[in-house]
């Protein structure tokens, strides 16, 4: 057997054998997922992706986390789906920013069908700009799924959000199943799948386990996974429990994060929220630990991100460069 063979993507992982590798020393964790990172990636490239939010607040779920949901007074105003052009318009300033993927997210439970023709507009404009295409909108039908990779899309980020068992502690007005259906849609009409979830929500080590067990053992692996640090948001269930008992211990989310990168070794696994509330040192750790995509500038939906010139003084002083980059010719 090959050593790229010993890394290649699994189906059959078990809980036990996921929360094993959580359980490992910090060193060898680290060590064997930037390993498996080196077997499928440039460890010294890093995708650079935006986000858009193109339909805010009034969201009908009761996501406990969330600053977007009609549940909780966030003090956050709804507005209303942005046109095309608008939206064509800011893809163009990140790509000039030096994004190569644009996403596009709104606060839906579902998307509906007299929505798909600004989406559409959207979606064919963006990738027009020669930019990887992505969308969060919510659960969508097999049919709208077809319709929107059609446009042009090619990613829809559909989170699991945590562990089946802890589900109920976040989230009850879509089941986790529902989760799963969006999925499919997306993968049997021939997009990417954008998968992750959210860790310090007051979930334990099993839980997170658990989300990792059930993105292993899908069909096929997200083709891009998020790994959110919960941001605490003020009115929100889950942020006044995070108030309460803590953040997440910043060794754990590391452990998350190659944990990740272990199960599904092909995956971008991406630092999502949190990450302008991480050090310099912890993104680093990551880094090495075997994530390989960020969101960078403006806010990521409703929270907020480093700036771009932050990020490239990181990327500087780590010697990392943009995904796709021609590495500098040695002086």
């Amino acid at each position: 057997m090959t050593a790229r063979d010993a890394a290649l993507p699994r189906h059959d992982w078990t809980l036990a054998e996921v929360e094993a590798l959580f359980d490992l020393p910090f060193m060898e964790l680290v060590f064997q997922a930037a390993s498996v990172h080196r077997r499928w990636f440039d460890p010294n490239e890093v995708q650079l992706s935006q986000l858009l939010s193109v339909k805010t607040g009034g969201c009908a779920e009761n996501c406990g986390y969330c600053s977007q949901s009609a549940s909780f007074d966030t003090g956050l105003k709804a507005t209303k789906l942005m046109e095309p052009d608008a939206v064509i318009a800011e893809a163009k300033r990140a790509r000039e920013g030096g994004a190569q993927r644009f996403c596009m997210g709104a606060a839906w439970r579902e998307v509906k069908d007299r929505d798909l023709p600004k989406l559409e507009a959207m979606i064919s404009g963006v990738k027009a700009l020669g930019m990887e295409t992505c969308a969060t909108l919510g659960m969508c039908t097999p049919d709208q799924a077809k319709a929107l990779k059609a446009a042009g899309l090619d990613y829809y980020n559909h989170n699991l959000d945590t562990g089946p068992e802890y589900y109920a502690e976040v989230v009850t007005t879509r089941t986790y199943q529902d989760r799963l259906d969006t999925l499919s849609a997306v993968r049997e009409a021939g997009m990417s799948t954008c998968c992750g979830g959210i860790v310090g929500m007051g979930e334990k080590r099993r839980d997170r386990a658990g989300l990792l067990h059930s993105l292993a053992t899908l069909p096929a692996h997200p083709d891009s996974l998020p790994v959110n640090a919960l941001v605490p948001i003020a009115n929100t269930p889950l942020g006044a429990k995070a108030k309460r008992e803590g953040e997440i211990d910043p060794i754990e989310f590391v452990r998350t994060v190659a944990v990740a990168r272990l199960v599904c070794p092909k995956a971008m696994v991406r630092l999502s929220a949190g990450r302008e509330g991480m050090s310099r040192e912890l993104q680093a750790l990551c880094f090495l630990a075997g994530a390989n995509s960020i969101f960078v500038g403006g806010k990521l939906l409703t929270t907020p991100l480093p700036e771009m010139d932050e990020d490239s003084r990181l990327f500087a002083d780590l010697g990392l460069r943009p995904m796709g980059a021609k590495a500098e010719a040695a002086a």
